[in-house]
Protein backbone atom coordinates (compact mmCIF):
# COMPACT_ATOMS: atom_id res chain seq x y z
CA UNK A 1 0.00 0.00 0.00
CA UNK A 2 1.68 3.45 -0.93
CA UNK A 3 1.54 6.69 1.28
CA UNK A 4 -0.26 9.65 0.58
CA UNK A 5 2.73 11.92 0.22
CA UNK A 6 0.79 15.37 0.67
CA UNK A 7 2.12 16.06 3.73
CA UNK A 8 5.54 15.10 2.86
CA UNK A 9 5.25 17.38 -0.58
CA UNK A 10 3.27 20.30 1.48
CA UNK A 11 6.72 20.60 4.06
CA UNK A 12 9.33 20.42 1.51
CA UNK A 13 7.97 22.94 -0.90
CA UNK A 14 7.56 25.47 2.41
CA UNK A 15 10.94 24.19 3.35
CA UNK A 16 12.12 25.14 0.18
CA UNK A 17 10.42 28.76 -0.32
CA UNK A 18 11.54 29.89 3.30
CA UNK A 19 14.91 28.90 3.01
CA UNK A 20 15.38 31.11 0.02
CA UNK A 21 12.87 33.92 2.02
CA UNK A 22 10.61 33.99 -0.93
CA UNK A 23 6.92 34.96 0.65
CA UNK A 24 4.45 33.16 -1.22
CA UNK A 25 3.90 35.89 -3.68
CA UNK A 26 7.58 35.76 -4.88
CA UNK A 27 6.92 32.23 -5.40
CA UNK A 28 4.23 32.77 -6.92
CA UNK A 29 5.45 34.90 -9.33
CA UNK A 30 8.74 32.75 -10.05
CA UNK A 31 6.85 29.75 -10.50
CA UNK A 32 3.50 30.70 -12.45
CA UNK A 33 0.89 28.95 -9.65
CA UNK A 34 -1.10 31.22 -8.02
CA UNK A 35 -0.29 32.09 -4.33
CA UNK A 36 -3.77 30.42 -3.03
CA UNK A 37 -2.74 27.09 -4.59
CA UNK A 38 0.45 27.28 -3.00
CA UNK A 39 -1.00 28.43 0.51
CA UNK A 40 -2.97 25.46 0.05
CA UNK A 41 -0.14 22.88 -0.92
CA UNK A 42 2.10 24.22 1.84
CA UNK A 43 -1.10 23.58 4.55
CA UNK A 44 -1.91 20.14 3.10
CA UNK A 45 -4.99 21.13 1.99
CA UNK A 46 -4.58 20.05 -2.17
CA UNK A 47 -2.39 17.85 -3.78
CA UNK A 48 -0.45 19.42 -6.44
CA UNK A 49 -0.76 18.12 -10.41
CA UNK A 50 2.55 17.11 -12.05
CA UNK A 51 2.74 20.09 -13.68
CA UNK A 52 1.95 22.28 -10.77
CA UNK A 53 4.96 20.37 -8.78
CA UNK A 54 7.37 21.10 -11.95
CA UNK A 55 6.49 24.73 -12.04
CA UNK A 56 7.34 24.90 -8.57
CA UNK A 57 10.42 22.89 -9.02
CA UNK A 58 11.68 25.37 -11.71
CA UNK A 59 10.95 28.14 -9.36
CA UNK A 60 13.35 26.25 -6.87
CA UNK A 61 16.26 25.55 -9.41
CA UNK A 62 15.07 22.05 -8.88
CA UNK A 63 14.69 19.09 -10.90
CA UNK A 64 11.31 17.58 -10.14
CA UNK A 65 12.77 14.26 -8.65
CA UNK A 66 14.69 16.24 -6.62
CA UNK A 67 12.06 18.11 -5.22
CA UNK A 68 10.01 14.55 -4.64
CA UNK A 69 13.40 12.90 -3.38
CA UNK A 70 13.93 15.54 -0.46
CA UNK A 71 9.96 15.49 0.34
CA UNK A 72 10.22 11.62 0.64
CA UNK A 73 13.22 12.38 3.28
CA UNK A 74 11.56 15.01 5.49
CA UNK A 75 11.03 11.97 8.38
CA UNK A 76 14.61 11.59 8.64
CA UNK A 77 15.92 12.89 11.44
CA UNK A 78 18.69 11.22 12.76
CA UNK A 79 21.99 10.29 10.85
CA UNK A 80 23.40 7.01 12.70
CA UNK A 81 27.72 7.65 12.24
CA UNK A 82 27.94 3.82 10.83
CA UNK A 83 25.82 5.63 7.72
CA UNK A 84 26.95 8.78 7.19
CA UNK A 85 28.33 9.43 3.58
CA UNK A 86 31.92 10.01 3.35
CA UNK A 87 33.56 11.28 0.27
CA UNK A 88 37.48 11.41 0.23
CA UNK A 89 39.30 13.46 -2.44
CA UNK A 90 41.74 11.38 -3.92
CA UNK A 91 44.54 14.39 -4.32
CA UNK A 92 44.77 15.54 -1.02
CA UNK A 93 43.39 13.22 0.74
CA UNK A 94 40.80 15.67 2.37
CA UNK A 95 37.91 13.95 3.51
CA UNK A 96 34.43 14.88 4.19
CA UNK A 97 31.75 13.27 6.83
CA UNK A 98 28.10 14.64 6.37
CA UNK A 99 26.76 14.70 9.99
CA UNK A 100 22.78 15.60 9.17
CA UNK A 101 20.32 13.99 8.47
CA UNK A 102 20.11 13.67 4.65
CA UNK A 103 16.77 15.72 4.86
CA UNK A 104 17.26 18.69 2.88
CA UNK A 105 16.96 20.72 6.24
CA UNK A 106 18.25 24.70 5.62
CA UNK A 107 21.09 23.37 8.49
CA UNK A 108 23.90 20.93 7.40
CA UNK A 109 26.89 19.79 9.69
CA UNK A 110 29.70 18.31 7.72
CA UNK A 111 32.60 17.71 9.47
CA UNK A 112 36.23 17.87 7.25
CA UNK A 113 39.80 15.96 8.06
CA UNK A 114 42.39 18.01 6.34
CA UNK A 115 45.97 15.95 6.64
CA UNK A 116 48.80 17.58 7.08
CA UNK A 117 50.50 19.48 4.86
CA UNK A 118 47.55 19.76 2.65
CA UNK A 119 44.90 22.88 1.22
CA UNK A 120 41.86 23.00 -0.71
CA UNK A 121 41.19 26.01 -2.72
CA UNK A 122 36.96 26.56 -3.31
CA UNK A 123 36.03 29.83 -5.71
CA UNK A 124 33.63 32.59 -4.22
CA UNK A 125 30.72 30.97 -6.25
CA UNK A 126 31.37 27.85 -3.71
CA UNK A 127 29.84 29.99 -1.21
CA UNK A 128 27.02 32.16 -3.09
CA UNK A 129 24.35 30.01 -1.55
CA UNK A 130 25.23 29.41 1.63
CA UNK A 131 26.17 31.18 5.03
CA UNK A 132 28.82 29.52 6.75
CA UNK A 133 30.46 28.49 10.06
CA UNK A 134 34.06 26.68 10.55
CA UNK A 135 34.33 25.81 14.15
CA UNK A 136 37.96 23.81 14.53
CA UNK A 137 37.83 20.01 16.89
CA UNK A 138 41.59 19.63 16.96
CA UNK A 139 44.34 20.89 14.85
CA UNK A 140 45.36 24.05 13.49
CA UNK A 141 43.89 25.69 10.32
CA UNK A 142 44.66 28.72 8.10
CA UNK A 143 42.13 30.04 6.65
CA UNK A 144 42.26 32.75 3.40
CA UNK A 145 39.12 34.53 2.94
CA UNK A 146 39.90 36.78 -0.18
CA UNK A 147 42.91 38.63 1.30
CA UNK A 148 42.06 38.10 5.42
CA UNK A 149 44.20 35.34 6.68
CA UNK A 150 42.64 33.79 9.74
CA UNK A 151 44.54 31.16 11.80
CA UNK A 152 42.46 28.88 13.81
CA UNK A 153 42.90 26.55 16.60
CA UNK A 154 40.90 24.14 18.45
CA UNK A 155 37.56 25.42 19.83
CA UNK A 156 37.65 28.92 17.29
CA UNK A 157 34.44 29.03 15.21
CA UNK A 158 34.48 31.44 12.26
CA UNK A 159 31.58 33.37 10.64
CA UNK A 160 32.42 33.51 6.83
CA UNK A 161 31.66 37.16 5.19
CA UNK A 162 30.53 37.62 1.89
CA UNK A 163 31.55 35.11 -0.82
CA UNK A 164 34.87 34.89 -1.30
CA UNK A 165 38.15 33.34 -3.02
CA UNK A 166 38.50 30.75 -0.27
CA UNK A 167 41.68 28.76 0.92
CA UNK A 168 41.57 25.98 4.00
CA UNK A 169 45.25 25.09 4.76
CA UNK A 170 46.52 22.73 7.15
CA UNK A 171 50.18 24.05 7.11
CA UNK A 172 51.03 21.74 10.30
CA UNK A 173 52.35 17.93 10.39
CA UNK A 174 49.19 16.99 12.01
CA UNK A 175 46.03 16.64 10.52
CA UNK A 176 43.19 19.06 11.07
CA UNK A 177 39.33 18.62 11.97
CA UNK A 178 36.59 21.22 11.51
CA UNK A 179 33.05 21.00 11.07
CA UNK A 180 31.36 23.11 8.81
CA UNK A 181 28.23 24.73 9.73
CA UNK A 182 26.06 25.38 6.31
CA UNK A 183 22.66 27.30 6.15
CA UNK A 184 21.08 28.18 2.79
CA UNK A 185 21.03 31.72 1.76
Amino acid sequence: MTSDPTDAIATRVKIERETRNWSLSELAERSGVSKAMISKIERGEASPTATVLGRLSGAFGLQLSTLLALAEQAGLRISRADSQPVWRDPETGYTRRVLSPLNGSVLELVEVSLPAGASVAYPSSAFTFQHQQIWVTSGKLIFEEGDVTHTLNAGDCLQLGPPVQCKFVNATDAACTYVLGLVKR
